[in-house]
C-alpha cells in the first residue's frame, strides 16, 4: 500500500505539474481529516508521511496557550503550566504531540481522499498563479469582466482573477460581462474564496498609477506625485513636485492640449482633475490646493494641525465648492484641517481669541489689561511663551525693562506650576477604566480631566465635536475614541 501511495503521488504530480511536496501535503491533509472524523470533537491531528518509504505516522496535538487565556478549544489546547509539567522549556504557541494509531489509507475511502487531494492541489495551483502574478510587481490589474459574485465583479486576467467590490467601483459605473477593465490592486485577502486579489477603481492610488502610466517623467524620477484625494467619478486633486528645475510639473502632467490628463479622465468616467503644485510650506500647499479660489490670508494652528483660510465673499462659494467638495478634497490632499471663513468672520474669531488670551494674562500674571495687550501685540499667546521664550527676545520689548520682564517670567512659571498641580489633582479623580482605555495618552487624559470627563461613560456620552474642541484631535480620531469608549455598552 505504501508503494502504491508513492506511485499515486508521483502520477498526480506529473499529471497536474505540481511539486511532489504539494501532493504529499494533500495526502497528509486527507489522512488527518479522516483521523479527525474518527475521534470526533475538535481534536487537532497531524500526519507525517515519509517521502522515501511512503510510511506515515499520526499525532494528536495540543496548542499551548497562556494560563490567563483559558481553554477556548479544550480538545485541542493546553495551558502553559500544564504543558511545562511534561516539557519544562516549552513556550506559548508551541505544540505538545502524542503519537496515536494511524488510519489505514483503505479506511479513508478512495473518493474522499481524492477530493481532499485534488482540492489541495487546486489551492496550490491557485496560490502559485497568484504568486507568479504578484512577483511581476504590477499595480494595475488589466482584465475582462467574467461574472458577478454576490454583487462583486470578478475580473479575469489570464488564469488569475481579481475581485472588484461594488463599494470600490466608480459611482454610476455599469460594467457588463466581457467589458475590458483596469483597476488598482488594493491588496490580497486570503480569507476570500475564489478571487483573492482585491481591486479598486475608486482608490486614490488608482489615479496615481494612471498618471504614472501617462507621464513618463514620473517613472524617470523627474516628477513625483506626493498625494491624491478623490471624489470618485466627480472630482479629484493630485499634488505633484518636480525634481528637475527644467520640468514644469503641472504642464507636464496636463500634456500637450491636455492629452495626458484627458487620458486619466477618460478612464475614470469623466472625473475632473485639479493638478496642484506641492510645497514644503504647508500654507502655500493649502493655497494651491484650494484653487481656483483666491486666498486673502491664512492663520496656521500647528497644535491642532488646522488652518483658518480667509477669502472674500466672491471666492467663498468657490473655496468651499458644491457640497463642500473643494475644501474637503483640499483637506484630504494636504492632510490639514481647513476652515474657510470671510474676513469679518476671521476678525471676529481673532478678537474672541485675543479677549481669551488677555483674560488669561490678567488672571494668571496679575497684570492690568494694558500690559496684557502689549504681550498680545508682541505675539505672545500663552503662559508657556511668557515663561520660556528666550530672555533676550522679551528684553527687546520697548515697553518693558529688565525687572518687569523677570517678574513676568517668574509669575508665568509660578502660574504654570499651580495649574499643573491642579491638573494632576483632576487626573487623580479619573477612573481606572478610563485610564486603561486603548488610545488614551497621559496628555489626552489631562485634557479630558480639564473638561470634566472622569469616567469611561463620561467619554462615551460626548459628541464628536465636543471631543475635538476639548482635545484638538481630528474628527476621525475623536469618532474612533468615542466608539472605543462605548464598546462595553454592547457586550452582553
Amino acid at each position: 500500500m505504501n508503494r502504491e501511495m508513492l506511485m499515486l503521488v508521483d502520477a498526480i504530480s506529473r499529471e497536474k505539474s505540481v511539486e511532489l511536496d504539494v501532493v504529499f501535503d494533500a495526502v497528509e491533509a486527507a489522512l488527518a481529516s479522516a483521523t479527525k472524523k474518527l475521534h470526533g470533537g475538535e481534536v487537532d491531528i497531524r500526519v507525517s508521511v515519509d517521502r522515501d518509504s511512503g510510511e506515515y505516522e499520526t499525532f494528536r496535538r495540543w496548542h499551548v496557550v497562556p494560563n490567563e487565556a483559558g481553554l477556548q478549544i479544550p480538545d485541542a489546547e493546553t495551558l502553559l503550566f500544564e504543558a511545562q509539567e511534561q516539557i519544562p522549556d516549552i513556550e506559548v504557541d508551541d505544540y505538545i504531540e502524542q503519537p496515536i494509531e494511524s488510519v489505514p489509507i483503505g479506511r479513508i475511502g478512495a473518493q474522499a481522499a481524492k477530493q481532499v487531494i485534488l482540492q489541495k492541489i487546486r489551492d496550490a495551483e491557485r496560490e502559485q498563479l497568484l504568486n507568479d502574478f504578484l512577483s511581476r510587481g504590477e499595480k494595475i490589474f488589466v482584465g475582462t469582466v467574467k461574472r458577478l459574485d454576490k454583487g462583486d465583479i470578478i475580473v479575469e486576467s489570464g488564469r488569475v482573477e481579481g475581485r472588484l467590490k461594488r463599494s470600490e467601483m466608480i459611482p454610476k459605473e455599469n460594467l457588463r460581462s466581457g467589458d475590458r477593465v483596469r483597476a488598482y490592486i488594493a491588496g490580497i485577502d486570503p480569507t476570500q474564496r475564489g478571487a483573492q486579489i482585491m481591486l479598486s477603481r475608486s482608490a486614490p492610488g488608482f489615479m496615481m498609477e494612471l498618471f504614472r502610466q501617462e507621464v513618463p517623467e514620473i517613472e524617470q524620477g523627474l516628477l513625483e506625485i506626493k498625494s491624491c484625494a478623490r471624489d470618485p467619478g466627480s472630482r479629484a486633486k493630485i499634488a505633484v513636485v518636480s525634481h528637475d528645475r527644467r520640468v514644469d510639473p503641472i504642464g507636464t502632467c496636463v500634456g500637450v492640449r491636455g492629452s495626458r490628463v484627458n487620458g486619466v479622465t477618460t478612464e475614470l468616467a469623466g472625473e475632473r482633475v485639479d493638478i496642484v503644485l506641492w510645497s514644503e510650506d504647508p500654507a502655500q500647499f493649502v493655497i494651491g490646493a484650494l484653487a481656483p479660489a483666491n486666498v486673502q490670508s491664512i492663520v496656521v494652528d500647528e497644535e491642532k494641525h488646522a488652518m483658518d483660510v480667509v477669502v472674500d465673499e466672491e471666492n467663498l462659494a468657490i473655496a468651499i465648492g458644491r457640497g463642500g467638495q473643494n475644501v474637503r478634497l483640499a483637506s484630504e490632499l494636504t492632510g490639514w484641517r481647513i476652515n474657510i471663513m470671510t474676513a469679518e468672520e476671521s476678525q471676529a474669531k481673532q478678537s474672541e481669541e485675543s479677549d481669551s488670551v488677555r483674560q488669561l494674562f490678567v488672571d494668571k500674571l496679575d497684570v492690568d489689561a494694558e500690559v496684557a495687550d502689549i504681550l498680545i501685540a508682541e505675539g505672545f499667546t500663552s503662559l508657556e511663551e511668557v515663561a520660556y521664550v528666550p530672555l533676550q527676545e522679551m528684553l527687546e520689548i520697548e515697553a518693558f525693562d529688565e525687572d518687569t520682564v523677570n517678574e513676568l517670567r517668574t509669575r508665568a512659571k509660578d502660574a504654570l506650576l499651580t495649574m499643573e498641580i491642579a491638573r494632576e489633582e483632576k487626573v487623580d479623580d479619573v477612573s481606572q477604566d478610563l485610564r486603561d482605555l486603548e488610545g488614551l495618552t497621559s496628555d489626552l487624559i489631562g485634557k479630558l480631566a480639564d473638561g470634566g470627563i472622569h469616567t469611561r461613560d463620561d467619554l462615551a456620552d460626548l459628541a464628536v465635536d465636543e471631543l475635538t474642541e476639548m482635545t484638538g484631535m481630528d474628527e476621525e480620531q475623536a469618532k474612533a475614541l468615542i466608539m472605543k469608549a462605548r464598546e462595553h455598552w454592547f457586550i452582553a
